[in-house]
């Protein structure tokens, strides 16, 4: 099987695109980089119940640095901007870039995320962002939008029968309004 690198924000978005890469070919990688989420506690909780799930399911899981700080520089002045907006985009960049990054050190030729099974997010940004990171970085980027043919339904019922942590909102405390 041909390795990809999976960003992962939670367990409950990686489970379908796990599965499915699997069906594919591909034996995922879990990279958890999310220096967005906020607060830490939550991170914690997300990235526990991630770890959990890609043990039991003989996943190899890595994780990259909690810098919220990161996140902050970054977005500053964008605090007000709706989901889907610029400051998703930024994010979405930062996290995306990291994971090409770690798939590149890794020797790993391809990466995506699980950041497109959502029906909050705007895969085609998603995917913008994908690119950009990709051409930077030297690997390829899949454009996997995991949320076609009930990708996202299928990923609540897999959470819901692993009793997965399911968070209310994405992740940044800009988010949670």
């Amino acid at each position: 099987m041909k390795k990809i690198v999976l960003h992962a924000c939670c367990a409950p978005c990686a489970s379908y695109p796990i599965k499915l890469l699997l069906n594919d070919g591909y034996k995922p990688v879990v990279f958890f980089y999310n220096p967005n989420i906020f607060p830490y506690k939550e991170y914690e909780i997300r990235k526990n119940e991630l770890k959990n799930y890609c043990l039991k399911s003989e996943i190899d899981f890595f994780e990259g640095t909690y810098d919220i700080k990161e996140f902050y520089s970054l977005t500053n002045g964008y605090k007000q901007e709706p989901e889907k907006g610029k400051r998703c985009s930024i994010c979405f960049n930062m996290r995306l870039l990291k994971t090409a990054q770690f798939a590149k050190k890794n020797n790993i030729d391809c990466f995506t995320t699980t950041l497109s099974v959502s029906p909050h997010k705007n895969s085609e940004q998603i995917f913008i962002q994908g690119r950009l990171a990709a051409s930077n970085s030297g690997v390829e980027f899949l454009e996997y939008n995991f949320k076609k043919n009930d990708g996202y339904k299928i990923s609540r019922m897999i959470a819901k029968e692993n009793n997965m942590y399911a968070q209310k909102y994405c992740g940044c405390m800009y988010s949670m309004r």
